[in-house]
């Protein structure tokens, strides 16, 4: 637990527990004010006239904290140490060689998934699916105050999507990945000679059906089985739609809109299992799932 610790109190360390504690403080006021909010009439926001002038009233306090946020980096400055490190050593290559804070949510995602996959497709889907938001957004309620009951879908996807597959990434591989990208529970000593042994196996061989064949070809059992794994995950979303077609609030959304949110939902939530598939058969003594899909192209 020393090291640990020690760990979280790296100067380049410290920024990001901060971080951490704003998101847990701002998480828990939202709550706050979405439950006063919805246990009263009218939206406690609309009743309030807190309204000010620029001059003088916002223009004194941003100056005041202007003044405070320059004491607290002069003080910061001068009790801790810059992290800084030896120069560039091209023939030593750091252990464990991390990205900046804001990319290690993607880092860690490249332990579960291709490249391509972890690089570039799912930082695309982030961004199309932050650009769709207004556009696929019909629910007029909500605007300019807190709530959670007449939002709950969005408020549930939002917070899933950013306190799980984003800060909790982050936590993971800024404070639980060591040497060698090996995992470490918090109280475990970074072993710089640590080898992980893993025996990774696609999800079709816990099914009995191997992946290659003996000469080495795809076996197109387990390409059929990892097309129906990934196409009846999908088909959640038609099933879904068929059944409550008519509602007034599909006929509101519409197919296309309805498509484009079933296939950003239904993908973010697919991570969370790809994820789980690779870490939780550890904690049982079997084989981590590599992929659910193999085929000729691209593997999922």
């Amino acid at each position: 637990m020393g090291q640990f610790l020690e760990i979280l109190s790296k100067p380049d360390n410290i920024p990001i527990v901060l971080l951490l504690l704003s998101v847990i403080y701002f998480t828990w006021l939202y709550w706050v004010k979405a439950k006063r909010n919805d246990m009263a009439t009218v939206p406690v926001e609309a009743t309030q006239d807190d309204k000010v002038q620029v001059w003088p009233y916002l223009v004194r306090i941003e100056f005041l904290m202007t003044i405070a946020i320059m004491a607290v980096m002069v003080v910061w400055s001068i009790a801790l140490d810059a992290p800084l490190e030896e120069p560039a050593n091209r023939a030593l290559t750091p252990n464990p060689s991390k990205a900046p804070w804001y990319f290690l949510g993607l880092q860690e995602l490249l332990v579960y998934f291709d490249p391509w996959i972890a690089g570039v497709v799912l930082p695309t889907l982030i961004i199309v699916g932050l650009m769709a938001i207004p556009y696929v957004d019909i629910n007029e309620k909500g605007n300019g105050y807190y709530t959670y009951k007449e939002r709950k879908f969005a408020v549930l996807t939002f917070g899933f999507g950013f306190l799980i597959m984003w800060v909790a990434l982050i936590v993971l591989g800024t404070f639980l990945r060591g040497p060698g990208w090996n995992f470490f529970w918090p109280g475990e000593v970074w072993d710089p000679h640590y080898v992980a042994v893993l025996t990774n196996v696609d999800l079709s061989e816990y099914f009995g059906i191997t992946t290659r064949m003996p000469d080495n070809s795809l076996n197109p059992l387990a390409f059929i089985f990892g097309a129906v794994c990934v196409g009846g995950f999908y088909s959640l979303g038609v099933l879904y739609w068929i059944k409550n077609r008519n509602t007034d609030l599909m006929q509101k959304l519409g197919l296309v809109r309805y498509s484009v949110v079933s296939f950003l939902f239904l993908s973010m939530v697919g991570v969370v299992i790809k994820v789980i598939l690779r870490l939780l058969p550890t904690a049982f003594g079997l084989n981590p799932v590599k992929y659910v899909w193999v085929t000729p192209w691209f593997n999922v």
